[in-house]
């Protein structure tokens, strides 16, 4: 049994343990990194000074050590090898943790192993078994303005698994980058939930570099809110990893306007029925007739999955940010009950009083800026769907007869789709589809 301890730190002290590699029983080989260390300058690890089994580990992560505090106890393999190099203390353990005879089968004293010192200033250089940063990744890395924060051990099995660490999003202390982060983004890689990033010849993006912005004047910083911050990976993997296309159309709905004012005289509503209700119900129709752009892609990419049910989702504006309500089974609901659930719905958003339940199943959705302004816009496809409708604010146009101009009232809406599941033709078709049904709703009944 020997006890292994901590280098000479070369004057450094309580520097803190950030990472520990190994566990009770693990058999490591000599060299074998054993803890991460950083100081105020640099993270370096801790090697292993001998061949053996793990039997005891002495530290936590987040303690702070000193040059030979005791890190683990190890039952040695390789005692004459660790023995015959220079670097490496053994001296009889201190009578209080010595070990009896009797207590030991072969009758040996406890052994303190210390690992080799520390170069000075505690420097961050390639440890035993780690390649040393070539100046292409380190030219490339100071380009792009990286920070990355990983210990020397998970730099060297990110090249050894061929993954670009500005890729990577550290969940360990301080936003370090750990070797469960390397393993769960290489199994999302493999089983298809996202793309590839960082090996050799894959496309990369550049970290936006940080700027001090008050040295151009005032600034106020604001966190964002708890929606926002949900939100904002979904949407950036949603625009990198599927490839978007948008088709854009106009509907003429100066008869389903008029529909519209008829029937909210006839039934009094105090807030009336919206023309995204009409919408709604139109889209319904159109996905029915359109099977593929109520499906989602199989997360190998081999298969297009169609759902015989269609849940609407419609992006409602909160104070926090976007919510994303779903109607289910929208297309067995008439008129005035998508008006209901809408409402309802809509309002449990703005008081922050969704269920994940009531969010989650969607099919197909619908944005809506038609009541703010605007005349197209582009929306982010909310995987694993395939395909989004975004909806403008409609405008009084002059439109030609074929003897003179007509003031029509004139909604213009844009559809993105994954470009993997459909195609272009297909995707004129359904805009065109969908315009003629808003353009007279009595075809939804057909």
């Amino acid at each position: 049994m020997v006890e292994i301890r901590i280098p000479n730190l070369e004057g450094a002290q309580n520097v803190g343990i950030v990472e520990i590699y190994v566990r009770v029983g693990d058999v490591v080989e000599k060299e074998t990194p054993l803890i991460s260390l950083e100081s105020d300058k640099a993270v370096i690890d801790v090697p292993s000074p001998l061949a053996g089994t793990i039997t005891e580990i002495k530290v936590s992560e987040g303690d702070t050590v000193n040059s030979g505090d005791l890190i683990a106890l190890a039952n040695s393999t390789s005692g004459s090898d660790a023995e015959s190099k220079p670097e490496v203390k053994e001296d009889t353990a201190p009578d209080d943790t010595k070990l009896s005879e009797g207590n030991s089968e072969q009758g040996s004293a406890l052994k303190r192993i210390t690992t080799p010192a520390i170069p000075p200033a505690f420097e961050s250089i390639p440890q035993p078994g780690e390649a040393p940063r070539t100046d292409t990744e380190e030219a490339n890395a100071q380009e792009m303005g990286a920070k990355y924060h990983a210990t020397p051990s998970v730099r060297a099995l990110a090249r050894e698994l061929g993954v670009s660490l500005v890729q990577v999003s550290g969940t360990g202390p301080k936003g370090r980058i750990t070797r469960e982060d390397l393993s769960s983004l290489v199994k999302s890689v493999m089983s298809g939930a996202s793309a590839s990033v960082g090996a050799a010849g894959d496309f990369t993006l550049p970290l936006i570099p940080s700027a001090n912005y008050s040295a151009f004047g005032e600034i106020e910083a604001e966190e964002l809110s708890r929606i926002k911050r949900v939100s904002g990976p979904h949407l950036h993997r949603n625009w990198i990893g599927i490839p978007h296309v948008t088709q854009f159309e106009n509907a003429d709905i100066t008869e389903l306007e008029a529909f519209r004012r008829e029937i909210n005289i006839e039934l009094a509503r105090s807030k009336g029925i919206s023309p995204l209700i009409f919408i709604i119900k139109a889209t319904t129709q159109a996905l029915k007739a359109f099977p593929d752009f109520n499906s989602s892609l199989s997360s190998d990419g081999k298969r297009i999955i169609r759902k015989k049910y269609i849940n609407i989702g419609v992006a409602v504006d909160t104070p926090g940010g976007l919510l994303v309500p779903v109607i289910k089974n929208a297309n067995e609901l008439s008129i005035l009950e998508l008006a209901e659930k809408l409402a309802e719905s809509s309002q449990q958003a703005r008081d922050g009083k969704l269920k994940a339940d009531e969010m989650s199943g969607g099919t197909f959705t619908i944005s809506s800026l038609g009541g703010i302004g605007g005349t197209n816009f582009t929306p982010i496809i909310n995987a694993p769907e395939v395909a989004i409708l975004g909806i403008s604010r409609s405008e009084m146009k002059p439109v030609w007869n074929g003897s003179s101009f007509d003031a029509r009232l004139i909604l213009p809406f844009s559809l993105s789709y994954d470009h993997r599941v459909i195609d272009g033709a297909a995707a004129a078709r359904f805009t065109r589809y969908l315009s003629s049904l808003m353009g007279d709703m009595r075809r939804v009944l057909l």
